[in-house]
C-alpha cells in the first residue's frame, strides 16, 4: 500500500496556547470526488437556507432515506427503551452484547439538532463498534424543532443514566458524537462528572460543533473554505435554535462546551477536516484542553469533508475508525485512577482511491 506523510506538531498562528495539530496529509481520489460533490450540492442548499427570510425547519428526509442504505454484514441491533427517548444497541459482527461491567460506546449522532438519527449513523455506529470492541448505545435524542437543544442534552444525560442503571459504570463508557452530536458528549461529560457519577473514560468528537457564537467561525480562515457549511448556515441554526427556546419557553441556560469548564474532563479525541468551519472550534477545544493539562489529540485530516467517516467508500474514512478504535482501545489499558495521555498511533492515509 502506498502512502502519504504525517505532519504532527504544527502550531497554528492564531492558538495562543501551545495545542498541536497531528496533520494527516493527502487526498484520495474518492475524497476528492466526494468534496466537489458537496460544493456544489449540499452547500449552495444550506447556503439558500440561511438567507431565507423566514425560520424554515428542513424536513428530516435524510433519516427516511437512509432505510434504503446497507449496514456492514453481521450487524445486530436491538431497540432500547430509554427514560427520555429511546435508542438501540448497535453491535458489530462478533462484538459481545453489553452486560453489567462492560465498556461500552455512548454514540450521539449529529444533524445539526434537527436532522439524522439512528438510521442514517447506523453503518457508521456498526463500524466503530467493530473497531473498538465494544457494543454501542446510540441515542434518539428530540429534536429542533420539538425540542430544545436543551432538551437534546437532557434526554442524552439520561442515556448515560440508564446505562448506569443496567451496570455499566460511567468510567467504561466512551462518548463519541460527530457534529451536534460532539456537542452533546462534551455536555454529557461535563454533566456526569457535576453529578458525581464519574468521568467517563474518554470523549471523540467527530467534526464537532462546540461553540454556538459564529463570531469565531466567521474570522477564521475556514469561513469560506468549507464544503459543506458556511458559517452563515450555522448562524441561521443558532437563530433557530433561539426561536424554539423562546417559543417552547426554554429556561435552561445554552452554553457551548469550548466555555464548559475542561481541567476535569477525561482524554479527547477531535477528528476534523482541515477546510471545515468547525476547525476553529476544534482549535479552540484543544487549545483549552492543552492549557488545562488534558490528553488531547487534534487530528487535521487534509481536505476531508465534514464528517468523512461515515462515508464507509473512503480509505481516510476507514483508517479514521481505526484512530477512534487505537484511541478506545488505549483507554481501556489506562489504570483507573490514571490520568495519563492516552495517544493515537500514527495514521497512513492511502495515495489513491
Amino acid at each position: 500500500m502506498r502512502s502519504r506523510t504525517r505532519r504532527p506538531g504544527t502550531r497554528p498562528a492564531h492558538l495562543q496556547v501551545a495545542a498541536e495539530q497531528d496533520v494527516v496529509v493527502g487526498r484520495s481520489l474518492r475524497s476528492r470526488a466526494l468534496g466537489l460533490g458537496l460544493r456544489t450540492t449540499v452547500r449552495p442548499l444550506l447556503d439558500a437556507w440561511a438567507l431565507t427570510p423566514f425560520r424554515v425547519v428542513p424536513p428530516n428526509v435524510l433519516e427516511h432515506g437512509a432505510r434504503l442504505l446497507p449496514v456492514p454484514a453481521g450487524t445486530r441491533c436491538a431497540r432500547v427503551d430509554l427514560p427520555e427517548c429511546h435508542g438501540e444497541w448497535v453491535r458489530g459482527d462478533g462484538v459481545p452484547s453489553a452486560e453489567p461491567g462492560s465498556r461500552v460506546v455512548l454514540y450521539l449522532h449529529g444533524g445539526g439538532f434537527l436532522s439524522c438519527g439512528l438510521t442514517t449513523h447506523r453503518g457508521l455506529v456498526s463500524r466503530l463498534s467493530s473497531r473498538t470492541d465494544q457494543p454501542v448505545l446510540s441515542v434518539a435524542y428530540g429534536q429542533m424543532p420539538r425540542h430544545s437543544i436543551a432538551d437534546s442534552v437532557s434526554h442524552c444525560v439520561a442515556a448515560l443514566g440508564w446505562l448506569r442503571e443496567q451496570g455499566v459504570r460511567t468510567e467504561d463508557v466512551t462518548l463519541v458524537g460527530d457534529s451536534a452530536g460532539g456537542y452533546l458528549a462534551f455536555c454529557v461529560a461535563r454533566a456526569a462528572i457535576d453529578a458525581g457519577w464519574g468521568t467517563p473514560a474518554g470523549v471523540v468528537g467527530l467534526s464537532p460543533l462546540l461553540d454556538l457564537d459564529p463570531t469565531r467561525k466567521l474570522a477564521h480562515p475556514n469561513a469560506r473554505t468549507c464544503h459543506t457549511f458556511s458559517a452563515a448556515a450555522i448562524a441561521r441554526l443558532i437563530d433557530l435554535a433561539d426561536h424554539v427556546d423562546t417559543r417552547l419557553k426554554t429556561t435552561a441556560p445554552r452554553f457551548s462546551p469550548v466555555d464548559m469548564r475542561v481541567d476535569d474532563m477525561p482524554p479527547v479525541l477531535l477528528q476534523v477536516g482541515s477546510r471545515e468551519v468547525v476547525l476553529a472550534d476544534a482549535e479552540l477545544m484543544a487549545n483549552r484542553l492543552s492549557a488545562a493539562g488534558v490528553p488531547v489529540t487534534l487530528q487535521v485530516w487534509d481536505g476531508q469533508v465534514h464528517v468523512f467517516q461515515m462515508a464507509a467508500f473512503l480509505p481516510e474514512a476507514r483508517l479514521a475508525l481505526h484512530e477512534i478504535g487505537e484511541f478506545v482501545h488505549a483507554l481501556a489499558r489506562r489504570p483507573a485512577a490514571s490520568r495519563a495521555a492516552a495517544r493515537v498511533r500514527p495514521a497512513v492515509v492511502p495515495q489513491a482511491g
